[in-house]
């Protein structure tokens, strides 16, 4: 294939993703003011759902306009062979493959972050901080930053350089090698992120003693599951937002509770959460997950593998020469069409999942408890609770408060 017309296929896959994208958000946006269905009308006073519908409307501004100049900056940096540019920049500096696409990424994530960070200064202070969910201070804010691309230059740097001299040293099925690399990085992560990555970020104490702790005791053991580290994190460190999620398995099976939903629940609803979360070990969710994901990755990592040799990929980009750096930039362009649909995919199995956790917590603990702090939530954090069904289909992983309700009554 002629690289210009490859070029120009890039730029149709950007456009077309960005207008249905566009066209998706704007669907979703004229259902900001549809009535609240009446199972779920309790969620919101008159006072908070008005609030509630300009917190989305404002968003959705924001997010318009962050889209369009992201999309254009994209545009412009593709016709002046911006790609090009930076590996010649990074050529400078040295002329050995895997040091030159380190440079490389490092410049492009390094550039790409620094000129998002006004955006996502002003959605946390101005936007979060109006409508009283920002806790967090410039200090933290920026400390975040540099943690990030710390933990990026590292983690990302070394696993890049592993993969890149994998493809050097072993040839044709070097894919295989670098799936068996990104697979043990996945599941070593999915152990121990919860004690080595969230301590660099937030403090997690253990959960002390008392009738919250002892609640949950009883419940694990009734459904006879082993816990022994139930931990809250400080997530009001950065906003009153709240969450609970459960990490690993196996002795690092744990389950993390935000301060701020410890706060926001009574005792009986955030036993009812966590009898979620433990449905989801139960239901051998996390390995599934875990599974499909492995798979996705060898999937992707052998498509790749037979264009990667095409000098093809990377003269569409500008460069004359191939190279694995560039070539991997043009592949992720012209395959997110196939990472699209199995995104729909991934996020239909999660929110069958979602149903089989909420059906587990129904059917071993309280089905009520579990409705009413999914309403505190949603409340909490002016929730949509209106949503378009196709936008729904495409960018949900969790299913909506009203399809959650109508099933929770059901089970």
């Amino acid at each position: 294939m002629n690289p210009q017309t490859l070029f120009y296929i890039i730029i149709g896959i950007l456009v077309v993703s960005f207008l249905i994208d566009k066209w998706l958000d704007a669907l979703n946006a004229r259902h900001f003011n549809d009535p609240l269905p009446q199972e779920i009308n309790d969620v919101y006073d008159a006072d908070a759902y008005e609030k509630s519908q300009r917190y989305k409307k404002e968003k959705y501004r924001f997010g318009v306009i962050t889209a369009m100049i992201s999309f254009v900056a994209t545009l412009i940096f593709l016709f002046l062979d911006g790609f090009a540019l930076v590996d010649a920049w990074a050529r400078m500096f040295t002329d050995q493959p895997i040091l030159v696409a380190l440079i490389f990424f490092g410049i492009l994530l390094f550039a790409s972050d620094l000129l998002s960070t006004p955006f996502s200064y002003y959605h946390t202070f101005v936007i979060e901080e109006k409508y009283g969910f920002n806790k967090t201070n410039t200090t933290t804010f920026l400390l975040d930053k540099v943690k990030g691309w710390a933990m990026m230059a590292i983690v990302g740097g070394s696993l890049l350089a592993l993969i890149i001299w994998l493809y050097n040293t072993t040839g044709t099925y070097f894919w295989l090698y670098a799936w068996g690399v990104i697979t043990i990085f996945t599941v070593f992560m999915n152990l121990f992120y919860a004690r080595l990555i969230v301590p660099i970020f937030n403090k997690q104490i253990p959960l002390e003693e008392g009738s919250l702790r002892t609640k949950i005791e009883a419940y694990a053991k009734k459904v006879d599951f082993s816990l022994s580290h139930i931990f809250v994190i400080d997530g009001s460190k950065r906003s009153t937002k709240a969450n609970a999620y459960f990490s690993g398995f196996g002795s690092e099976k744990r389950v993390t509770l935000y301060d701020t939903l410890i706060n926001d629940l009574e005792e009986d609803e955030i036993v009812a959460v966590l009898a979620h979360e433990v449905g989801h070990y139960k239901k051998n969710h996390i390995l599934y997950n875990l599974l499909v994901s492995i798979l996705l990755t060898g999937f992707t990592l052998w498509i790749f593998s037979l264009c990667i040799e095409s000098e093809v990929l990377s003269q569409a980009l500008g460069v004359p020469n191939a190279s694995f750096h560039i070539g991997l930039v043009a592949f992720a362009l012209l395959y997110s069409p196939i990472s699209e649909i199995t995104g729909l995919f991934m996020n239909k199995l999660s929110r069958k999942f979602e149903y089989q956790a909420d059906n587990f917590a129904s059917k071993t603990y309280n089905g009520g408890s579990l409705i009413n702090a999914l309403k505190k939530l949603s409340k909490n954090s002016l929730s949509n609770l209106t949503p378009h069904p196709t936008y729904v289909f495409v960018h949900y992983s969790h299913p909506t408060l009203l399809n959650r309700f109508r099933n929770l009554k059901q089970a």
